[in-house]
C-alpha cells in the first residue's frame, strides 16, 4: 500500500511505502531570507513532513541538496550542521542547480525511514 501526504494534481509532499518515506524537494517560503535563513525554513517543512509520516530527523536515510548558487555552500552548512543530529548524519549529496523559481536559494529532497 501506499500512503501520500498532501497529495495535489501534480505532485504530493510525500509518499510512503515499505517502511520508507519519500518527501518532494522542500522550498522555503520566504524568500528574503539569506541562505541559512532559507535553509532553516526547508527543514523546519522537512521537520514537519517527516512527524506527519510517523517519523523524525534522526532516520532519515539520504538527503539531496539543491543549492542555486555553489557559493552558497557554506552557509547552508551553517544552518544544516546546527539542524542534523549528532551521530544520524545521513548520507548526503550537495550540487548547483538552476531551481525552479530565481528567488530560491535552497531546495531539499530526503529519504527516511518510518
Amino acid at each position: 500500500m501506499i500512503q501520500r501526504i498532501d497529495p495535489g494534481q501534480r505532485m504530493s509532499e510525500a509518499s510512503i511505502h515499505g517502511g520508507i518515506v519519500y518527501l518532494a524537494g522542500q522550498v522555503p517560503e520566504d524568500t528574503s531570507a539569506d541562505i541559512e535563513g532559507q535553509t532553516a525554513q526547508v527543514l523546519a517543512a522537512i521537520d514537519a513532513l517527516l512527524a506527519q509520516a510517523g517519523t523524525d530527523k534522526s532516520r532519515i536515510l539520504r538527503a539531496q541538496i539543491f543549492l542555486a548558487d555553489i557559493a552558497d555552500f557554506a552557509g547552508m552548512n551553517r544552518a544544516w550542521d546546527a539542524w542534523v543530529i549528532a551521530g544520524n548524519a545521513p548520507a548526503r549529496a550537495t550540487v548547483e542547480a538552476k531551481l525552479a523559481n530565481p528567488a530560491w536559494k535552497v531546495e531539499i529532497m530526503v529519504t527516511a525511514a518510518v
